[in-house]
């Protein structure tokens, strides 16, 4: 590896990887798709499939890890890296007092090769951890290849793996027949919803006149979002263009079908004329330096790359047709001569419906030898991807060596996904985040809010300590500790 990315995957790299090869060709007597003895075929190259992979690998356990692209693709992704980000840049929070948090803590306290690599390549973002999705998929990529107990096949993958264990990873944008078979297998009618792509802007193109450095409340290092502030008259106008924007068509579209976490904003508009000031344009913890005031509504934009020459506008993912979005977008105070690097737009999800087909170890109910991970397994985001992976990595390196899948204490963050995802309501089942609701209630919980999230957090690690030395988990503790929160 070259260039500006080359420090990101040493240091991953340095806390547990192998040195760089290519992918391996296949050994002798071995056809497409053939696991070898004791190996784990793992269906799908992103997040949740090579932190499955680096999970059987660290166990000791041989991967066949199966990516379609680059000789395959689809519309989002744009290389043929592992692990690539097609959304949005952000892991969400780090703060322990947040379910995210505790989530990335845990996963880090188990060795995770994506929030490593994540923690590795973070861009300035607040509370939040956000990466250069360029170095991020780099590190990843190298580690993997990297691992000598990892071999990759490229080539699109048409149908269920026959041998056991194997984990299917393949992304809610897995190809038309992996999806046919799946649905053949799964006896239900494959479930999805749409979700969106945020702008992305050149940094160059920002006029820095108007728009500002600033968190909200001075959090992270204080300056880490830019903020283009609007006055009343600005955002009614600006509202008003949201509502008569001509939408991207989609021959399938259903309004039903998206996905609460992640409305388009024009969605989000529909809902009445101060909604987006109450959501991802709120001004709150914010003051405009030109007039030492609260704005009535601002843009906030996150760095995207180490280099700060790229910031994707927060929360404005959108269905809108391009040429609409420019003129749309371009009423943003600091915003008027934007370059945009990619624009909002939005794609189909496919996810199976996880409590009437999984186990709560994501193991299949009617073979059990077989898991799913990732969002097509029914959780939603990047790092319940990753954690997913995790388990079902855990897992399948588990039935190899003859014990049995773990099912985390439902204390933690970790075992109340398993839960979720195996007991939620089958008819109406949508994907879901963390959230510390999924956690049983603490017996006597502090007054104050934040500290009962602390709490629970708190509980949750030593839950997982317990259970990790029960279970002897050989890597548990070994990541560094969580980034310290801000108050």
């Amino acid at each position: 590896m070259r260039g500006r990315y080359a420090d990101v995957a040493a240091t991953v790299n340095a806390a547990g990887g192998g040195v760089s090869r290519v992918d391996r060709p296949a050994a002798r007597g071995y056809h497409a798709g053939m696991a070898t003895r004791n190996e784990v075929t793992i269906v799908g190259g992103g997040l949740a499939g090579c932190e499955a992979a680096w999970q059987c690998a660290e166990a000791g356990v041989p991967v066949l890890l199966r990516e379609m692209r680059p000789l395959a693709t689809n519309p989002i992704h744009k290389t043929g890296r592992l692990a690539e980000l097609v959304c949005s840049n952000s892991f969400k929070s780090k703060e322990l007092a947040t379910a995210h948090g505790l989530l990335k803590a845990e996963l880090r306290a188990l060795g995770s090769l994506i929030v490593r690599s994540a923690d590795a390549a973070a861009v300035p973002a607040g509370a939040a951890l956000a990466v250069d999705r360029e170095a991020f998929s780099a590190a990843v990529d190298e580690a993997i290849k990297g691992h000598p107990l990892i071999r990759i096949e490229r080539g699109e993958v048409l149908e269920l793996p026959d041998d056991d264990p194997a984990i299917v990873a393949a992304g809610p944008l897995c190809s038309p027949a992996l999806a046919a078979a799946i649905a053949a297998f799964t006896g239900e009618g494959n479930l999805a919803f749409y979700d969106a792509i945020s702008p992305i802007v050149e940094n160059e193109s920002i006029d820095w006149s108007v728009a500002f450095r600033a968190s909200r409340y001075g959090k992270g290092e204080g300056s880490d979002y830019a903020n283009c502030p609007m006055n009343r008259a600005e955002y009614d106008a600006f509202y008003d263009a949201l509502l008569a924007a001509t939408q991207a068509d989609l021959h399938d579209f259903d309004r039903k079908l998206l996905f609460e976490g992640c409305l388009p904003i024009e969605e989000l508009a529909l809902r009445g004329r101060d909604t987006l000031r109450f959501g991802p344009m709120k001004p709150v913890g914010l003051r405009d330096p030109r007039t030492g005031h609260r704005p009535w509504a601002v843009v906030q934009l996150r760095q995207d790359n180490l280099a700060a020459s790229h910031w994707s506008i927060v929360g404005f993912q959108n269905r809108i047709k391009w040429g609409e979005q420019e003129r749309i977008f371009r009423m943003i105070p600091g915003l008027e001569r934007a370059s945009f690097v990619k624009l909002g737009m939005i794609h189909r999800n496919t996810y199976i419906n996880a409590p009437r087909v999984l186990a709560e170890t994501f193991q299949t109910r009617k073979r059990p030898g077989l898991f799913f991970a990732g969002q097509i397994s029914g959780v939603e985001g990047y790092t319940e991807s990753t954690a997913s992976g995790l388990v079902a990595g855990l897992g399948a390196a588990a039935l190899v060596a003859g014990g049995t899948p773990p099912l985390f204490p439902e204390e933690t963050a970790l075992g109340a996904l398993q839960r979720y995802v195996a007991r939620a309501e089958g008819e109406t089942f949508q994907p879901t985040n963390i959230a510390f609701g999924l956690l049983p209630p603490l017996a006597d919980p502090p007054r104050a809010k934040r500290e009962r999230k602390r709490a629970l957090s708190e509980r949750a690690l030593a839950a997982l300590a317990s259970f990790a030395a029960e279970r002897r988990l050989p890597h548990f503790g070994a990541a560094q500790e969580p980034p310290r929160d801000v108050d």
